[in-house]
């Protein structure tokens, strides 16, 4: 079976006879923080659920991680601030019980037609999480769900039980490559700690990311072919490190 490997934060949702919660993995209740998802499977889902799925943001065409990460540090009365202004949905791709039956020993096609019985009533925030037996396909959504933010595939055994605690599932990163200038380093030129990446998409110099630190080895050798900034250079000697790790590049 395969799925699309979906760029967020995984999650449980629980309907029980006293109420309904999102969970993390780490057993970390989120109820509060996705206001909007909870609601949605209180109204939605049957009491005796327990669903596994993928907690996603979308920003217009494409997944946003940075906004996804906004919610889960922002309880109460901001999360439905920020709830109303940039939803979330729930991709569902397992489920564990239906009515208060175990459902962890049957097989995941088993399961699989269980989920899209479900989802036949359901309307977003939840959703199910598109799956192919077809390799053909499912290679055409590699490339194909790449501009939407999806990071590639995930292999599961159609046969296979629901094993807590288990990594059985073979996931498939997409990578793509591009060139890119490097403007900048952190630290000394004589001994450079991470290189500072930049490209010109309208004409300007812009940062979009830096690099891993470097090793000793690779900071000795790039500093033999460093120079210091010219008076011409776009980037100022320092720059704020809020540049980094965030989606935006100016």
């Amino acid at each position: 079976m395969y799925e699309p490997k979906w760029d967020g934060f995984r999650g449980a949702l629980v309907v029980g006879r006293r109420g309904h919660g999102l969970w993390s993995r780490q057993g970390n209740d989120m109820t509060d923080r996705f206001p909007d998802v909870a609601a949605a499977a209180g109204d939605q889902v049957e009491v005796g659920t327990v669903l596994d799925g993928e907690l996603v943001i979308w920003n217009g065409s494409r997944l946003d991680f940075d906004l996804l990460q906004r919610r889960l540090v922002n309880p109460g009365k901001k999360a439905t601030t920020l709830a109303a202004r940039h939803p979330a949905s729930f991709m569902l791709f397992d489920v564990l019980a239906v009515d208060g039956r175990d459902l962890r020993n049957q097989t995941l096609q088993q399961r699989r037609e269980v989920m899209e019985l479900l989802a036949k009533g359901w309307c977003p925030p939840l959703q199910l999480s598109p799956g192919t037996r077809h390799e053909v396909t499912a290679r055409e959504w590699f490339v194909d769900y790449r501009p939407a933010g999806i990071e590639g595939l995930v292999v599961k055994g159609a046969t296979q039980r629901y094993r807590p605690g288990r990594r059985e599932w073979v996931k498939v990163k997409s990578r793509e490559t591009q060139e890119v200038i490097i403007g900048a380093v952190t630290g000394p030129i004589t001994r450079p700690g991470t290189v500072v990446a930049g490209l010109v998409p309208d004409g300007d110099l812009v940062i979009v990311g830096k690099s891993v630190p470097l090793s000793r080895s690779q900071a000795a050798s790039l500093a033999t072919v460093l120079e210091p900034g010219r008076p011409e250079h776009p980037w100022r000697d320092e720059v704020s490190s809020s540049r980094f790790g965030a989606s935006r590049t100016r």
